[in-house]
């Protein structure tokens, strides 16, 4: 695999083209590299203007300066983008974070909090919301509520994701990196069209072999204790995306854009490791060794012998634009999203065949919005109506062998089974996996059955559905009193239908059977494979309003004040009544935000940049328990403060530097009504962040020499509300680097890479699935990355 993206980096260096044209994209590449960040253009108030003049708190970063740092990933952009995280344990459970709220939550019956837009399309459902990031032409993350702009979702703010469309002309490029861990990269484009019809191909291939060593299955380890399928290294990436655009173009005031997008992966599992199961060898520690291999039944339980992901998502895009009459503009946009995930893991995080499962998810998405935008000297409009569909389902199923479930985690409830197994020496609880690795639970069975049976395997499924409907008309107005001054109001009116479904296939546990006690493993109300359906509506109007006042040519002052807010929850589930099991339907309230913001954007000499400090309360905060199933609540009250900045200082023709800063410090009120959610900080989002960088390029000759060290730092973060030091990652700073030399008049590049350059020890994630039966994992971060890469355009 590697000596063919080699070859075809190589055929790509050997290509030519025409030497003027490749001169003006690469001073227009470097130009947007370099660019201060008030030059940018974006779409964020849906019509084009310098970010500057946005008078909501904006950060753009264009796909140039993204190919500049080296980042590719949402997790690595996020690092340069104040107030916003993503945490990426598995491309099929992102957490998305805008100021400390976070958007992760599987569930089919809940909304997202954040929004995602991919070319004008909600893509928020977290499931199928991730992937690849190639021939981007920007990323816009927009923050605070923002209904009228980006619709439902955007309770705190919008990430939107703006891919590069077909140009008149023919060009092309090709990008190829080699690594450690055999990470490899191919991604490229090529463009072809005329000012009529003009179309675009682009592609990425990313690989790389699993960062934590996983021993399941390994011939070469002695004395394992599962044995069987040999699995993969935890924490790879194998991953594809394909977007074809085409641009129609028959007058100057019609243009139609046409986006169809595959994206895909086929990552192997992820490092869900136990402090308190070991594996063979008894290494213990977040970043050693890991032995997961899941349940022996995984395929026909499961769906896959092997722990890993197996995503799809498709996605067709159709946006017109049409300038109707001088100053009159109408703009519709139209999707539809389908995802289907497969994902095999080992929740316990060791040995034992204890904790193992999958989630399959499933879900359509159809999109449709349309606006009238009409702009004057002394005003500006729009008014449209927007309608969303999405229909999906998550189901999780689990394996287990009883004696083993038993042993590890329910013995101490039952004292018949305790006394049995501690007086054949078989140590319950923790002690159910030895410190050594070896697993004295896997004799449970044979003591509880009086030596009839030796395994009894266990498989059980729960499935939510959601059917949600939303149907929207919004409108914005500006007043330009003076052209100093802009004045906006605007208001979404939302009606939402949302219909949820459940059903559980939960048998009863033969061992406990045997003693007279006929329940579950896990205890809850079997509906037999039965589904439930519950059905709500809701009504909402959400505000906006907005004042930007022009300081100078060069200085502007924003404020806003806004609403968000997640939709309520039809949480329906099963409950065991006197008639038999019936279902058990609570309504969670909406969680509701109001946002107060202030702001100054601009430049004064070689410095541009922007500051902001916002305030929210929050009521009816919602909250995902830690138990299995996982239930929604609401925490109360919460507060929510903070201040961001960025800005880029350019020294010279050959070198700027650049940096960001957030100090957000978002937590659940204190109070007594609170019960002990109170005081908690809001799960992924530190208090401090902060990045910096510089752009270096040096002409050498008929060469340029590039070199782009960036530093990231994230102050402690803890991953589950209510707060456990047990469950947080204290702060830590990463350093990363690219470096490298054009030459051609930039048609060619040669350089390299390393990220993580001093090989910090970081944790992205802990607590998960484990930690809802007493046993947290945790998820290590990212090694030391290096390597080399070439690229050449034409």
């Amino acid at each position: 695999m590697t000596h063919i993206f080699t070859r075809l980096a190589l055929t790509a260096l050997a290509t030519t083209c025409s030497t003027a044209a490749l001169a003006q994209a690469t001073t227009q590449a470097e130009q947007q590299a370099g660019t201060a960040s008030d030059d940018i253009i974006v779409t964020a108030q849906k019509r084009e203007q310098r970010i500057a003049d946005v008078p909501v708190t904006v950060t753009a970063l264009t796909g140039a300066r993204m190919a500049a740092i080296g980042v590719s990933e949402l997790d690595e952009v996020a690092a340069f983008i104040p107030g916003l995280q993503v945490q990426e344990q598995s491309a099929n459970n992102p957490g998305f974070v805008i100021r400390g709220i976070t958007s992760d939550n599987g569930s089919s019956q809940q909304g997202a909090r954040v929004t995602l837009y991919y070319n004008g399309i909600d893509i928020s459902r977290s499931r199928g919301a991730w992937q690849d990031l190639y021939d981007l032409e920007r990323i816009e993350v927009v923050k605070g509520p923002q209904a009228t702009l980006f619709g439902t979702a955007a309770a705190v703010g919008a990430v939107s994701f703006i891919s590069n469309k077909p140009q008149p002309g023919f060009s092309g490029a090709l990008d190829a990196s080699y690594g450690n861990f055999d990470r490899t990269q191919v991604s490229g484009f090529l463009n072809a069209g005329n000012d009529i019809l003009s179309g675009r191909l682009a592609f990425a291939y990313k690989y790389r072999k699993g960062y934590v060593r996983n021993i399941a299955g390994d011939a070469n380890v002695p004395n394992q204790n599962q044995g069987g399928v040999d699995q993969d290294d935890l924490n790879g990436q194998d991953q594809r995306g394909v977007r074809g655009s085409l641009r129609f173009t028959p007058s100057d005031s019609i243009t139609a854009d046409l986006v169809l997008t595959y994206d895909g992966q086929r990552n192997p599992g992820t490092a869900f490791k136990s402090r308190a199961h070991a594996p063979t060898g008894g290494q213990t520690g977040d970043y050693g060794y890991a032995e997961l291999s899941g349940s022996p039944y995984s395929e026909a339980a499961l769906g896959a012998r092997k722990l890993g992901l197996d995503r799809n998502v498709y996605d067709a895009n159709l946006t017109i634009t049409a300038d109707l009459s001088p100053g009159i503009t109408f703009t519709t946009v139209n999707g539809y999203r389908r995802f289907d995930a497969l994902e095999i893991f080992d929740a316990d995080g060791g040995p034992a065949a204890y904790l193992e499962f999958a989630e399959d998810a499933k879900g359509d998405q159809w999109s449709h919005e349309s606006r009238f935008a009409f702009e004057g000297p002394k005003y500006r409009a729009s008014v449209g109506w927007n309608a969303f569909f999405e229909n999906g389902f998550q189901r999780v199923p689990f394996a287990t062998e009883e004696g083993t479930y038993l042993a590890c985690s329910v013995a101490a409830a039952y004292a018949p089974i305790r006394t049995a197994l501690n007086g054949a020496g078989i140590p319950t609880g923790t002690g159910c996996v030895a410190a050594n690795g070896t697993i004295p639970a896997t004799r449970a069975t044979a003591v509880l059955t009086g030596g009839r049976a030796t395994s009894i395997p266990y498989t059980s499924e729960f499935t939510n559905y959601g059917n949600n409907d939303a149907y929207s008309v919004f409108a914005d107005a500006t007043y330009i009193p003076v052209p100093a001054l802009e004045l906006t109001a605007g208001a979404r009116i939302l009606i939402e239908d949302r219909q949820s479904g459940y059903s559980l296939i939960q048998p009863n546990s033969v061992i406990l059977a045997s003693l007279g006690i006929r329940t579950s493993l896990l205890g809850t109300a079997n509906t037999n494979g039965n589904k439930f359906v519950a059905k709500r509506s809701f009504t909402a109007i959400l505000p906006r309003f907005n004042a930007l006042l022009k300081v100078n040519d060069d200085v502007n002052l924003y404020a806003t004040v806004s609403k968000g807010r997640r939709s309520p929850v039809v949480q329906l589930s099963a409950q065991t009544t006197a008639f038999g099991v019936g279902p058990n339907l609570s309504i969670i309230d909406p969680e509701n935000v109001w946002n107060y913001e202030g702001g100054i954007k601009g430049r004064a000499g070689p410095f541009s940049g922007a500051a902001s400090v916002f305030y929210q309360t929050y009521d009816s905060f919602q909250v995902t328990t830690q138990t299995v199933p996982a239930v929604t609540l609401s925490a109360g009250s919460a507060k929510n403060v903070g201040v961001e900045l960025e800005g880029n200082l350019k020294l010279a023709p050959v070198l700027s530097l650049f940096g960001t800063f957030s100090y957000i410090d978002s937590k659940i009120s204190d109070t007594d009504t609170n019960g002990n959610y109170g005081g908690s900080r809001f799960r992924l989002q530190p208090k401090f962040t902060a990045s910096a960088g510089a752009l270096l390029r040096v002409p050498v000759g008929g060469a340029t020499v590039y070199a782009t060290p960036t530093v990231t730092y994230k102050s402690k973060v803890f991953f589950e509300i209510p707060n456990s030091e047990a469950i947080s990652q204290r702060g830590f700073t990463l350093f990363n680097l690219r470096a490298g030399l054009e030459f051609a008049a930039g048609k060619y590049s040669v350089g390299g890479f390393v990220r993580n350059a001093t090989n910090k020890r970081y944790l992205i994630d802990a607590g998960n699935t484990g930690g809802s039966f007493g046993i947290p994992t945790y998820i290590a971060g990212e090694p030391r990355f290096y390597g080399v890469e070439l690229g050449a355009k034409f």
